[in-house]
């Protein structure tokens, strides 16, 4: 590591999600400082951005230690990304499956392009690791959210810049009843709460009902796998 870059910091891909909420609380427990980006891509929803927020408030109003460490927070405009990329999270669409075997949601190359910007940002801001929420278990099976293309992603971000950026997935190759597990013990039942309460995962964008496990439509793609993992972990717990 470069005497340009600080060792114990982390730049956390915030989405205002379930998942990049948990894996905020897991940098947060890791690092001395903490900051986060987010992208306005032309997304259908609003609440995403409120969202964020939101969950950033409660963890430092929650967490002092967390607060002390948490810095500044960005948020990039990628629109004109979004509308070359146009997919059901960005457009009126049915939630159908592709003849590759993709969803419509898929949105061509979005972590691709999130970590290519983050990680320019990172370099100003002299940050060494970029935390982010991909996870290859996940239903959908995003290309752009798998291990080998999240490495190889690393490989070029760092040859890129000309310094060593790691990209930490503490989600790769966890379920949702296992992430559901992983924000109790970094942050016990007051971090659970957070995200059920503030984070916001629904691809319809729906903030008017409130399931157990949190606010959501109940029967897109999105608010199924949340709603099993959570049932899954509550039956463990």
């Amino acid at each position: 590591m470069s005497q340009h870059l600080k060792p114990d910091a982390a730049l956390v891909l915030f989405s205002g999600g379930q998942d990049s909420a948990t894996c905020l609380a897991w940098a947060l427990a890791r690092f001395e400082r903490v900051e986060t980006i987010g992208f306005s891509y032309g997304q259908r929803h609003g609440v995403e951005m409120q969202a964020r927020t939101r969950v950033r408030t409660a963890m430092m109003d929650t967490f002092p230690d967390w607060a002390a460490r948490l810095g500044e927070d960005v948020v990039v405009d990628i629109s004109g990304y979004g509308a070359l990329a146009e997919s059901a999270l960005t457009r009126e669409a049915e939630f159908v499956m592709s003849a590759k075997g993709l969803p419509s949601t898929f949105v061509p190359g979005r972590n691709l392009v999130f970590l290519t910007i983050a990680g320019a940002h990172a370099y100003r801001r002299a940050t060494p690791y970029l935390v982010t929420g991909v996870c290859q278990t996940d239903f959908s099976g995003y290309p752009d959210c798998r291990d080998e293309t999240i490495k190889a992603q690393e490989r070029a971000i760092s040859l890129g810049l000309d310094e060593a950026v790691q990209i930490d997935t503490p989600l790769m190759h966890l379920t949702k009843a296992e992430t559901w597990a992983l924000a109790h013990t970094l942050g016990g039942d007051a971090l659970v709460d957070i995200i059920v309460e503030e984070s916001h995962t629904c691809y319809r964008g729906d903030r008017e009902h409130r399931q157990s496990w949190g606010y959501g439509c109940g029967d897109c793609p999105a608010c199924d796998l949340r709603a099993s993992g959570w049932a899954e972990w509550r039956g463990r717990a």
